[in-house]
């Protein structure tokens, strides 16, 4: 194997592999990073510029302001912790208030049962925002079961069906997608060109001095919605 793109789950602790691997081929991290692993490129998501992204939306979303949760799997998790960041740096000096981050260990009924316990706990709550994909359809399920689709304001991430779903049927905001079509054509893109061409990094001048290619987000409301769903059934399709 002369070229590898792989998104590590846990890069501190796998940047010795990674470094190991990096003497015998060509290494790319892809959506999550690992820095200080000797890795060649990585190519994915700005986390930071996608939490002011979540942070805009969010003010859009409550004019008037008011008490928000934040959720996610992995509190600690590199792409968690820039999204809640960004997230957090947009909203400093609004009228929007940030109570906690609960974070749910990946578990979806755990994601649920967090959005039930804050709806109880803080019933003037006005808006749940999900940093990770399953998070907002968890969100809704506890919003719809507490009949309160009208008095909570939701902002997810990710292009998860359900959320799509929601948005167009006005019950979620908005959510803001990453591109992970991108992030496997452009990884392809440049695996090619390190291993087949034998170009060198270095000398790429479309490559920032960081050795980041950030893929932007793209931020799909209500009218975008079923567009955006039907597009994203289309490449799913492609792979079968």
């Amino acid at each position: 194997v002369q070229g590898v793109a792989f998104s590590p789950t846990q890069p501190k602790e796998q940047i010795d592999h990674i470094r190991g691997w990096a003497q015998k081929a060509k290494i790319m991290t892809v959506d999550s990073d690992a820095p200080g692993s000797e890795r060649l490129l990585y190519i994915g998501t700005d986390n930071v510029a996608a939490g002011r992204e979540c942070g805009r939306l969010v003010k859009e979303a409550m004019p008037d302001g008011g008490k928000i949760m934040v959720f996610v799997g992995i509190k600690d998790q590199l792409n968690a912790v820039e999204r809640f960041a960004g997230l957090k740096e947009e909203l400093e000096g609004s009228n929007v208030e940030v109570i906690d981050l609960r974070t749910d260990q990946i578990s979806e009924e755990i994601a649920r049962r967090n959005a039930q316990d804050t709806l109880v706990k803080y019933p003037d709550i006005a808006g749940m925002v999900g940093l990770w994909s399953y998070n907002a359809p968890q969100i809704l399920a506890a919003v719809k079961d507490a009949g309160k689709l009208d008095q909570v304001k939701i902002v997810g991430f990710d292009e998860d069906p359900t959320t799509l779903k929601a948005i167009a049927a006005g019950e979620i905001y908005a959510t803001v997608c990453q591109q992970p079509y991108e992030f496997g054509y452009q990884s392809i893109k440049m695996l090619h060109r390190l291993v087949v061409k034998g170009e060198k990094v270095e000398d790429m001048k479309d490559v920032p001095e960081s050795r980041q290619i950030m893929i932007p987000t793209i931020t799909v409301k209500k009218d975008e919605a079923l567009s955006y769903l039907y597009k994203c059934n289309a490449w799913k399709a492609e792979m079968k």
